[in-house]
């Protein structure tokens, strides 16, 4: 990818970080005509979190902003092929979220409260009707269900190929292998960004969409964002046919797991770390986490076997919030990060808002102003109680 070319000496927009959130913006702001864009990647396109997501797609937040991002975001998925035309195989699976306490239960009511009034179906189902149609599910500790048949997961890869296919046919530029190493500011204003080849590319406007790796990339504006990787783990079965071939990702509340077929076998949920770190090793610990939470939900796979298992990195934000959106003290600094477990999925959303906020001043499409970064030094921050479980 433009490995051998040297930079241009100047963009109209430069977008650090390579994964599904930064070729989003690159191709809204190229399908919105702005010339000069370049993204640049320090290793490989979407080798990131992208890479380790499990593609999940729902509407099922505690949040008006999440379920918006998810309607916004769902209409571009539905329409992709069209647009891409690339197949992003979406999977419409349904999610069932289980609830095991009464502090979960009221999570789950107010959420179909919250969905209804934006005209979203949401099923609330009590144990027994979750055992007739899933009779596979323990639930003799639920107290609730909420399932959204329209729900389910589609393909990372091809979303991401769709972008980055989509970006360059309209003139955006990609280069992998360089690392953004200083940004330059000038009386509050950015001028321009420094590389690991030693390059300068002038730009008066720098995107930080660079996951886990956002608060570095702010630190070199002179910017502090608090958002810290924090590593998930996640597992594959061998073949498992003893499930049936078709059923909805199934969400514990309880214990932060979940489970959906991948082909054959299954994908079940690892442990996220409490304590912030780069680390994508995948340990024994995790494998038992995920070994004895399966079990008790799902009693057959006992005999089921853990073929191999993963581990990505989330990029958690104090209230596991998207932060987007500028900073007074730095004109020409724009932030897509901190998604906390549900960039892919709300991939397309922050693409559309991010290029109607640099093209026009304002993102049009919704109401980013509770994203914005300032939030937390105002002490205005959005409770999300659904925070056990990231897609």
């Amino acid at each position: 990818m433009h490995m051998n070319l040297s930079l241009p000496d100047r963009a109209n927009v430069v977008i650090v970080g390579g994964g599904i959130i930064g070729v989003s913006i690159a191709y809204y702001l190229a399908k919105k005509r702005v010339s000069d864009v370049l993204l640049l990647e320090q290793g490989v396109m979407g080798e990131g979190s992208t890479a380790k997501c499990v593609g999940g797609i729902r509407t099922q937040f505690s949040t008006e902003i999440n379920i918006q991002f998810s309607q916004l975001s769902r209409r571009v998925f539905e329409g992709f092929e069209a647009e891409f035309g690339v197949d992003p195989e979406f999977h419409k699976i349904g999610y069932l979220f289980l609830a095991a306490d009464h502090r979960q239960q009221k999570i789950i009511q107010d959420n179909a409260c919250l969905m209804e009034g934006l005209d979203l179906e949401m099923e609330l189902l009590d144990p027994e009707e979750i055992q007739r149609r899933w009779p596979f599910l323990r639930v003799d500790d639920v107290l609730t269900g909420s399932y959204t048949a329209y729900d389910g997961y589609l393909g990372p890869y091809e979303v991401l190929t769709g972008f980055i296919s989509g970006a360059r046919r309209l003139g955006a530029i990609f280069h992998e292998g360089i690392e953004v190493i200083g940004i330059d500011v000038e009386r509050g204003k950015i001028q321009g960004v420094r590389t690991s080849t030693g390059e300068r590319v002038k730009t008066q406007v720098v995107v930080n969409a660079s996951g886990p790796y956002a608060a570095k990339v702010a630190e070199l504006a002179g910017l502090d964002l608090p958002v810290c990787p924090l590593r998930r783990q996640v597992f594959f079965t061998d073949p498992f046919e003893d499930l049936p071939p078709a059923f909805p990702l199934v969400i514990d509340l309880k214990h932060g797991w979940y489970m959906r077929r991948e082909g054959k076998g299954l994908i079940l949920a690892g442990p996220q770390d409490s304590k912030s770190s780069f680390s994508e090793q995948v340990d024994f610990a995790g494998k038992e986490w995920a070994a004895t939470r399966s079990v008790h939900r799902v009693p057959i796979l006992k005999h089921a076997r853990i073929a191999r298992g993963w581990a990505g990195l989330y990029e958690i934000s104090p209230d596991n919030h998207a932060i987007i959106g500028s900073f007074p003290e730095r004109e020409g600094f724009i932030c897509a990060n901190g998604f906390s477990g549900h960039g892919f999925m709300h991939s397309p959303a922050a693409g559309i808002l991010v290029a109607e906020l640099i093209t026009e001043g304002t993102a049009r499409s919704l109401d980013i102003h509770p994203l914005r970064p300032q939030r937390f030094q105002q002490g205005d921050l959005i409770r999300e109680p659904m925070t056990a479980f990231h897609d």
